[in-house]
């Protein structure tokens, strides 16, 4: 069975691309530079999707700073910094990119149906404080209707399916599933803001280093 995976290099994304290699996939993966902030991560998706030995992985090129609307795709937006987890939780973050798992899923549907394949893996998570409104069970439930009605598979009776194995998880709970799929997590990222080294005080930084921490795990990133 032949799967697309979402792959942005970082720690959901990676686990992702394990589960479905676990599953048994012939896994495609997908990465997108859209000129974001952290770029960096993208070294970071080759190198997952070399250590699980990706049939091709694509790497999609487009400018999303053309319009802004993030702290990930426009300078002048500060990145959040130092927060706790209940801040985080308040209300959708700044680092919300105005419809960028729409924009995702519409190239993963695309080149699944050209490769003929079965299903399209996003590592989407409802759980997370960050609570972006493109990573909850309704949006994924429209989209997989989208695939169905937009595509010739899906009107012949074949839907490409999403899968979304993370989307009820806590980052716990997503570390540990990890760890069973040995994950490689030195491989992974997840800073907004670090080049060489995570900087540790962004959202992102602080929501992984908290959930390795609540396990008695050290994360093998290198950190400022």
């Amino acid at each position: 069975m032949k799967a697309v995976i979402l792959l942005s290099g970082g720690l959901d994304s990676s686990t992702v691309l394990y589960q479905a290699r676990a599953d048994g996939c012939e896994c495609y993966a997908i990465s997108f530079d859209y000129q974001q902030r952290h770029r960096r991560e993208l070294q970071s998706a080759m190198f997952v999707a070399q250590s699980v030995g990706v049939v091709q992985h694509q790497i999609v090129n487009f400018d999303l700073r053309l319009w802004g609307g993030s702290a990930l795709t426009d300078e002048a937006i500060a990145l959040p910094q130092a927060r706790s987890l209940d801040e985080m939780s308040q209300s959708i973050p700044v680092t919300y990119v105005p419809a960028r798992n729409t924009i995702f899923l519409s190239f993963a549907l695309g080149y699944a149906e050209t490769i003929g394949a079965q299903r399209v893996y996003i590592g989407v998570n409802a759980l997370d404080y960050s609570g972006y409104p493109d990573c909850r069970p309704d949006y994924i439930q429209a989209m997989q209707e989208v695939f169905r009605l937009g595509t010739k598979q899906g009107r012949e009776g074949q839907p490409i399916d999403i899968l979304a194995p993370l989307i009820n998880l806590k980052k716990t709970e997503i570390i540990q599933l990890g760890n069973q799929l040995d994950v490689p997590w030195e491989l992974t990222w997840s800073c907004y803001a670090g080049v060489d080294q995570a900087c540790g005080v962004c959202d992102s930084c602080r929501l992984r280093l908290a959930a390795f921490a609540q396990l008695g795990l050290q994360d093998p990133v290198d950190y400022l």
